[in-house]
Parts: C-alpha cells; structure tokens; sequence
C-alpha cells in the first residue's frame, strides 16, 4: 500500500528537480506500518561507530552466544570530490566516504541502520542492502528526502560479504552508484571464518577496498568538466555514463587514495583479510608478489575458499574476500589486473610490510651488470 507521502515524493521532486527526478516509482514504494513489530525486546543492543574505509570499525571475530542487535548510524553528504588531477566529481556518498564504510556483524544479528539525508543535500537518497531480505533490499522504505531520517532493521540470514548502495529508482540508480553512493557489510559466521577444511581462521587486520568507475565530462579542448552542484552535473553525466567508457577506475575514492602516504601497512608475518566491492563493474584483484592464500571469490562465507589464487573476480554488483599471510617485507601491488585500469586509470594499492627479507623464498643470485653482447649473442632467439 502506498502512503500519500511517498506518493508526493515524486511529485515534489519533480516540480524542484525536473532533469533529476525520475526517482522512486511510486508502485516500488512500500507501506508496511499496517505489520505489527517484531518483538526483540529481550536481545542486547550494542553500537558501533562507523570508520572511514580502508579501515573497519572495532568488531569479534567470533561472536558471542546470543545474536544482538547492531546499531549504526550514517549520514549521506553530496560534495566534490577531486579524483584525479583537475578531474572534480559532484559526488554522493554515504558518510563523506567513496566507497561507504563497511559494516561487519554475525550471522542472525540484527542490522538497525539508521540513514540521515542532510539538509544541505539536493537529491532523494535510499540504500539497497544486498544482504537483506525483502523487496528492493529495503531501498523501498529507506527512500530520504533532504532533511529526513529513517531508521531501518533487518536480520543477517546469510555470511558473506555483500555490497550497498543507493538505488532511489529509475535512472537515478546509476547515476547514484558511479557517483560514490555504495559500500559494504560483512556477516561473519556466529563461530568465525573456517578453512576448506572447516578449521578456525583469523586474520590480524582487515583492509576494505571499494573500487569505482567514474565518468567525468570533458569540455571541447578535453578538459574535465567542474560544475557548481550534482544536479548541475547531471545531463553532462548521463551522456558520458552511456557511452560506458570510464574516465577513472579508482580504489577508495580517488587516485592515489591507498599509495604513497597513503599505503596500507602490515608486518611480515600478519595475515590481511581484503574486502574488495565494485557495484557497477567486473573486477580482478590481484596481489603482485603475493596470492590469495584462501580466497571467498563469490563473497559467502557458507562456501568453501578457493586456495592459492594469483588473481580472483569479482563480479559487477558483488563484494569478495581474500585472505593472505605476508611472508616476505616490501612494497606490494594491489591492483585491478586490467592493468589498463590500474596504471592508466588508477585501481592501484600499495601494501608496505615491514620485516626480514627471506632469500630462500626470493634471492637475487646477480645484480645486473653489463655483458658483452657480441660474446653473449645479440638475440635471444637462435
């Protein structure tokens, strides 16, 4: 059943937005007030206060007897966001951040978000949990103008890692999520991750990488476009969007965002956990120098991991996990294995892991020196 509010969402933001509000159809909106509450009166309720990706907020890995109740809180802010040199994107985000944080509970925990859309903010905003049940993944009942708050709660059914994002109907969907607006949340088995043998696993740090692909306007001289607000930046967008050529392909937000002063950092001998989310494109991760010791390619802790992987996939829409033990110190590559993506366009990580070398895994018999060529052949080939 329909609320007359929701049906007057869309009218308003017509008569306001008429370039930008194809939002939510009001046949996709839901009213379930008429539902009497589920009683969970005698769970405990804890909260856990968000963090700004590559980092996760403090979290067991094991849980304890009894499911809880997790709150959140989060705030969507649009704002610019320069993702490269002179390319500024009119972003739209959950908490400030691209990707959003993750968020991680225990299956059968119950998830209470509560999502506030900040008055400053020009568009309608929702958020689609992949991990829920029910219709349009809460994004029907979630669905936030400017100024407005909601609360909503469901049950984690299923572990793994899934993806956000915002999807308030329509074309605005697309336009949401390759402007910044989605994330992660990881449901951790009751008892922890396991092996392909079922034995306990830990890991000592979690990295959560969101990769994006952006599509910024460039002028006739091609130069990228700036513009005063996002729905300024619409119509330009939306050409460019269509054409499916990204002009960036980024982890966490922008170029740079996880190199130089900027790298994540780990000691030899810790084992990494990466989340790794992209909700509008395919992806393959890869780990130059290192390998996904067990790797939940499909993200859902209910499978068993593949193992010793060089490179793994994750697909458009999905969020993955990969788990390795850092043997040897240095600088290490955490990239999109399109390495036109990663080079050209930016999906780059650098993991800094400080410790021993070991030359019986890696040795270097002879720095180069130079040879005689006529002596040693001029080709390699006969």
């Amino acid at each position: 059943m329909l609320t007359r509010r929701a049906a007057l969402m869309g009218v308003a933001g017509i008569a306001a937005l008429p370039v930008l509000t194809k939002a939510a159809k009001t046949e996709e909106i839901m009213d379930t007030s008429m539902v009497p509450p589920a009683d969970l009166s005698s769970l405990r309720r804890i909260k856990r206060r968000l963090v700004r990706p590559p980092f996760v907020h403090e979290h067991e890995q094991v849980a304890p007897a009894e499911p809880r109740i997790v709150e959140f809180e989060m705030q969507i802010v649009e704002k610019e966001v320069e993702v490269g040199d002179g390319a500024y994107l009119q972003a739209m985000t959950f908490n400030g951040s691209i990707p959003g944080p993750l968020m991680v509970v225990h299956e059968g925990d119950y998830v209470e978000l509560t999502l506030y859309n900040s008055p400053e903010n020009l568009m309608q905003h929702n958020i689609d949990f992949h991990a829920a049940t029910g219709a349009l993944g809460g994004g029907s009942l979630t669905l936030v103008n400017p100024g407005e708050k909601t609360t909503l709660r469901f049950k984690a059914t299923r572990p793994g890692t899934f993806v956000y994002h915002c999807a308030p109907g329509g074309p605005m969907i697309p336009w949401h999520v390759v402007s910044g607006m989605s994330g992660a949340i990881m449901i951790l088995p009751r008892n922890g991750l396991t092996d392909h043998e079922g034995a306990p696993v830990r890991y000592d740090r979690v990295f959560y990488i969101g990769e994006n692909d952006f599509y910024i306007p460039r002028d006739e001289d091609g130069n990228f476009k700036r513009f005063e607000d996002v729905g300024e930046s619409y119509p330009d967008t939306l050409e460019v969007m269509n054409g499916l050529i990204p002009s960036h392909v980024v982890f966490n937000g922008k170029i740079g965002a996880l190199t130089g002063d900027n790298a994540l950092h780990a000691a030899q001998g810790e084992k990494v956990l990466f989340v790794h989310s992209q909700a509008n494109r395919d992806t393959r991760p890869h780990l130059i120098g290192g390998h996904g010791d067990l790797v939940w390619e499909t993200g859902k802790f209910n499978n068993p991991p593949e193992r010793d992987l060089e490179t793994w996939f994750i697909r458009g829409g999905s969020a993955g996990a990969a788990l390795y033990e850092f043997l040897q110190p240095g600088v290490y590559a955490y990239v999109n294995h399109n390495l036109i993506e990663a080079v050209n366009l930016g999906a780059t990580a650098h993991v800094v892991v400080e410790g021993d070398w070991n030359n019986d895994l890696m040795e270097q018999v002879q720095a180069p020196v130079e040879y005689n060529a006529a002596y040693e052949g001029k080709t390699a080939l006969p």
